[in-house]
């Protein structure tokens, strides 16, 4: 291979590098946010830095042009804030730093902004005070307030309302008439539904009205439900004993039918036997209940003579089946004496 064939690969491959690696260092500066311009160091104190992190933009107009280098406590209830500014973006006297929301999830940064007046420049190493710094806007007391229409609204635009209220709030573009023309565009939804609400709130009068003209019972409910539970409350030591004492009763009877369970199987069983022989004999036994009032009568009298009972055979009469030829014997005595008289 001639010498002229590699060297045009070798200068395609050594340009490809040289760009390829320009690229990744331009896309690692960014992400990294550095910068090359000499910056210049100034603190400013806060009543509140909650969610302002060392590295979080300085911004003049919205263009970075520094970041948050340290945050420390001071004088116990304040904070101070240490950080950079390009050296081209000289600070004024009457400069002031507000911390402002970067997007919804807590992220901050520092907005610097000019007082009235041209002023003189600040050297470097020069405290903002307190007087001519603001805290991030309290988002909780913010959207606590608009808690009713947010509970009506999609998630989407929850968002998005709240992130132009904080934008409007913060003066940072967008004006009070754009905010309400995107509120009420966000609200037609709920004048949409005015029949279901208004019937909701129709039934809801209806319910409130049945409640007040059953205000008495439903106080004196109210009342006995009180001394019920009052009642339970002073006695819950007699009722946890009770309930011990009835889980311990409880464990003793399981003992006890596990015990009796074959003894009770049986008797169950006979007595099932026993309803079934009565049921087919049910005209002997009612006979037998209808004539023993009128025999009991008689052996009240008979014993009412001492601690005996006279008793005499007048009649026998039986049923007897042989096993082998199944014949059947019916034996029958009768005796003929004036006893034995019918």
């Amino acid at each position: 291979m001639r010498a002229g064939e590699t060297t045009a690969p070798l200068v395609k491959f050594g340009i490809f590098a040289v760009v390829t690696a320009l690229a990744t260092t331009v896309l690692a500066a960014t992400i990294v946010n550095f910068r090359l311009t000499p910056t210049d160091t100034y603190s400013a104190v806060f009543s509140d830095v909650t969610s302002l992190e060392t590295g979080d933009d300085i911004r003049v107009a919205g263009v970075r042009v520094g970041e948050v280098e340290d945050i420390r406590i001071k004088d116990r209830t304040l904070a101070e804030v240490r950080f950079t500014v390009s050296r081209d973006r000289p600070l004024l006297s009457g400069t002031r730093a507000v911390i402002r929301y970067r997007t919804l999830v807590g992220q901050r940064y520092i907005a610097l902004t000019e007082g009235p007046g041209r002023g003189t420049r600040l050297r470097p190493g020069s405290r903002i005070p307190l007087s001519r710094t603001e805290p991030a806007l309290d988002l909780n007391a913010l959207l606590n307030g608009f808690k009713p229409l947010f509970a009506a609204l999609s998630p989407k635009d929850v968002n998005q309302l709240a992130f132009e209220i904080i934008k409007t709030l913060q003066g940072e573009g967008g004006t009070v008439n754009s905010l309400l023309a995107h509120t009420a565009s966000l609200t037609s939804s709920l004048a949409d539904r005015d029949k279901l609400i208004g019937s909701v709130v129709d039934n809801l009068n209806e319910v409130l009205g049945t409640v007040d003209r059953r205000s008495a019972k439903f106080s004196s409910l109210l009342r006995q439900l009180r001394r019920v539970v009052s009642g339970l409350s002073s006695d819950r030591r007699a009722i946890g004993d009770s309930l011990t004492g009835i889980s311990d009763l409880s464990a003793a009877t399981s003992g006890l039918l596990e015990q009796g369970r074959p003894a009770l199987k049986t008797d169950i069983a006979g007595l099932s036997k026993l309803s079934g022989t009565l049921d087919d004999n049910g005209r002997t036994v009612e006979g037998v209940l209808k004539r023993l009032p009128r025999k009991l009568n008689k052996l009240t009298g008979t014993a009412s003579y001492g601690s005996w009972f006279n008793f005499y055979l007048c009649d026998f009469d039986g049923r007897i089946v042989l096993p082998k030829t199944a014949e059947a014997i019916t034996p029958d005595f009768h005796v003929g004496r004036a006893r034995c008289g019918r």
